[in-house]
């Protein structure tokens, strides 16, 4: 990560406390150090720079792979931590990347959804961030965003809405019986979804409303 990433810090530091009514709770949750899978559900493009600004760590983050196809956008992704990603499978320079971060002690950043909430509800997860915990053993960090889908644009921010980051206790997946099956990524991806449920309002949990609960 090269110097893009405290320019780009400090910028959306910036946007979102001098713009939005932002406040972040549970910082405390956050391991100080150490390899951290943080999962949250998602509404804005803004929310993987919330993420990593709120966690307070310099993180890596998952980003879909059609947003590299400009040179000079994959130059600035790649220079702030996110790398592409396929998200209907991971192949292995994705599960390269990841064990790289891990192994270098960084938290990476992605959301379980696999894309934005048109309707700021939870939608139904794909497997890949249950199957990432369950390889790797690291711990998963829940986040909770809400207020971010009423950022829409330049005008909306004179209206500085409220943005909220609920940061949850870290977790362990309970173990598989055996080799990992799609009945355990699925088992999986439940237990992750309903963490992430847990720290919003009733009105943001959508499918996993019963999860929250």
């Amino acid at each position: 990560m090269s110097w893009l990433y405290s320019v780009g810090k400090i910028f959306f530091e910036i946007l979102f406390f001098s713009f939005t009514n932002c406040r972040v709770q549970g910082k405390e949750n956050v391991p100080r150090e150490g390899p951290l899978l943080v999962v949250a559900n998602h509404m804005n493009l803004t929310d993987p720079p919330l993420v990593g600004i709120s966690i307070g760590r310099k993180s890596r983050f998952m980003a879909k792979r059609e947003l590299f196809r400009s040179p000079l956008m994959s130059f600035i992704l790649r220079s702030v931590g996110a790398f592409p990603v396929n998200r209907q499978r991971f192949d292995r320079e994705i599960l390269r990347q990841v064990e790289e971060t891990f192994a270098m002690g960084f938290p990476l950043v992605m959301f379980p959804e696999a894309t934005r909430s048109k309707n700021a509800k939870l939608q139904r997860a794909f497997p890949g961030a249950a199957m990432l915990a369950a390889r790797s053993g690291v711990p998963l960090l829940p986040v909770g965003i809400t207020g971010t889908e009423r950022i829409r644009g330049v005008k909306s921010l004179l209206t500085r809405p409220r943005v909220t980051v609920n940061i949850g206790s870290p977790f362990h997946l309970p173990p598989a019986d055996g080799k990992l099956t799609k009945a355990d990524l699925s088992r999986y991806t439940e237990i992750i979804m309903a963490h992430i449920a847990a720290l919003l309002p009733a009105g943001y949990r959508g499918v996993y409303v019963q999860r929250g609960e």
